[in-house]
């Protein structure tokens, strides 16, 4: 019995016999320290600041050219409606343009295995590229697609053809994004950095928004339905140049570099990791599925409350409430506008306060204000919409200022990008693409306008469960990667709290 005491505790961890302590001392503390070696200033990754920005921007201005291709689409909703689809009710027209708009998500969590995995095996910086360029081409070959007087059934084939090849692309882009800006900056600043990247998000829509508006009051709506929509996708093409560029003039991440040169030495746990098969998909079901349904929970009540206010909105206004449409995109980008001048402060909050509080602030926010938000909408004057969508902005704005930073976090560096782009387009597929169609179903079958309250409130209770469940990664280094610091002097600090402390 006394020899299994003593043997045991190597195996059972913590559950240790008192007596095998007292008789083995160095053994355990020799034990102990394979387990949990102290850290080396080697281990450590000093960013280089200027690095880090020019890895920000390169991924966020890529996401904003990436989330304009995409907002065009949303904003021209009923113009495509008219120009790809036959004639019939308006309403037919515009679940039949939702419904191509949904079709791009279909694929997005293909894409998100395909490019996942291969952004984990050959690194970030190619997928991510790789992805610009898909995105580029699909986005400018819509504006090329003859109408369906032209040419017929093939018209709108083409449209869902290039749809399809956007959602693809779409599905390694927000994964590998945000792993990049993640895997960059250093940990205590992991928040502000990574709220870039939903900048570029709304950037993105804004822009979209935007030169639609542009463009309908300039054009009219006629001109609009026979050439003036083709303008937007066109333009897509040198603004994608514009993000390849500057995505292949970086260096990959040092938490990728240093994966790839087997140099990560924190604990005997973080080896196991990093040791593991990269890009298996099989193993990131297997081994990594309970934060995997926790980040398609936490993503689609995200995406909901997203694509509700981002991209429905304007439809919305113009369809139930009679507004014109660049009235509504008028309202929309103000209130984008004001959520671009305060995301990064919620960043620096996420940093500060942590990933958890912020982000259910956002859920409750939604889950309490939805119904009296879009009761104001529906009072119909300026100043009532602009107040309803500005409570509805304030809530989503928690969520885009920290989701870059959490969702990443939850994954181990050899399965980071495969891992969160599968999880992120599996829910985004199922909750976020589909948003715009089910809400126009669910009005058009209840009636009641209050449906987009009802059905953002169910989302926002999911992610409050949610985000009870996760837990906080603020201020602490990403699973599987070294402890990531902004100068040498914290590299020195965290080496010296290591330290044995001398006994006299």
């Amino acid at each position: 019995m006394e020899r299994e005491a003593a043997t045991s505790p190597t195996e059972n961890g913590p559950e240790t016999d008192a007596a095998a302590l007292r008789r083995h001392p160095a053994l355990f503390r020799a034990i102990r320290r394979r387990k949990n070696p102290r850290l080396r200033r080697s281990d450590i990754t000093v960013t280089d600041e200027a690095a880090v920005k020019r890895a920000v921007k390169a991924a966020s201005l890529g996401n904003a050219m990436e989330w304009f291709d995409f907002g065009i689409y949303a904003y021209l909703a009923g113009t495509i409606g008219r120009v790809f689809f036959p004639s019939g009710s308006d309403t037919a027209q515009l679940l039949s343009s939702f419904a191509t708009f949904a079709v791009a998500f279909l694929v997005r969590p293909i894409g998100g295995m395909v490019f996942g995995p291969m952004g984990d095996r050959i690194g970030r910086k190619k997928v991510l590229a790789l992805t610009m360029i898909l995105m580029a081409i699909g986005t400018a070959a819509i504006g090329f697609i003859p109408s369906y007087d032209a040419i017929g059934f093939w018209s709108p084939l083409l449209l869902i053809l290039f749809r399809l090849l956007q959602g693809f692309s779409t599905g390694g882009e927000y994964g590998g994004a945000s792993t990049f800006i993640a895997e960059y900056a250093p940990d205590k600043r992991r928040g502000f950095f990574g709220s870039f990247l939903e900048l570029g998000t709304l950037a993105g829509y804004t822009g979209a928004a935007g030169l639609v508006t542009a463009l309908t009051a300039g054009l009219g709506s006629d001109t609009m339905d026979a050439w003036g929509w083709r303008i937007p996708f066109l333009v897509a093409a040198p603004l994608g140049v514009v993000g390849i560029y500057l995505r292949l003039r970086l260096d990959d991440t040092p938490a990728f570099l240093k994966l790839e040169d087997s140099n990560v030495h924190i604990s005997e746990a973080a080896t196991a990791v990093e040791t593991t098969a990269r890009g298996d998909l099989a193993k990131i079901f297997r081994t990594h599925w309970r934060p995997l349904v926790l980040c398609i929970a936490l993503v689609g009540a995200y995406n909901i409350t997203d694509y509700m206010l981002l991209s429905y909105m304007p439809t919305y206004l113009s369809d139930e409430l009679d507004y014109s449409e660049s009235h509504g995109l008028l309202i929309l980008v103000a209130t984008m506008v004001l959520l671009m001048l305060i995301i990064n402060q919620v960043g620096r909050l996420s940093d500060h306060f942590g990933r958890r509080p912020v982000l259910m602030t956002g859920m409750i926010g939604f889950f309490v204000l939805s119904a009296p938000a879009f009761l104001l909408v529906q009072e119909g004057s300026l100043l009532a919409v602009s107040g309803g969508m500005l409570m509805l902005g304030l809530s989503l704005v928690c969520l885009l200022g920290t989701m870059s930073a959490a969702l990443p976090a939850m994954f181990p560096t050899n399965v980071r990008y495969g891992s969160l782009s599968v999880g992120y387009n599996l829910s985004a597929s199922l909750f976020g693409g589909t948003t715009p169609l089910v809400i126009t179903a669910l009005i058009s079958v209840t009636g009641s306008d209050m449906m987009p309250a009802y059905y953002s409130m169910a989302a926002a209770l999911v992610g409050v469960v949610a985000v009870a469940c996760m837990k906080e990664t603020a201020q602490k280094p990403l699973a599987g990667s070294p402890p990531s610091v902004g100068t040498e002097e914290e590299a020195a600090e965290l080496v010296e709290a290591q330290a044995p402390t001398p006994k006299f």
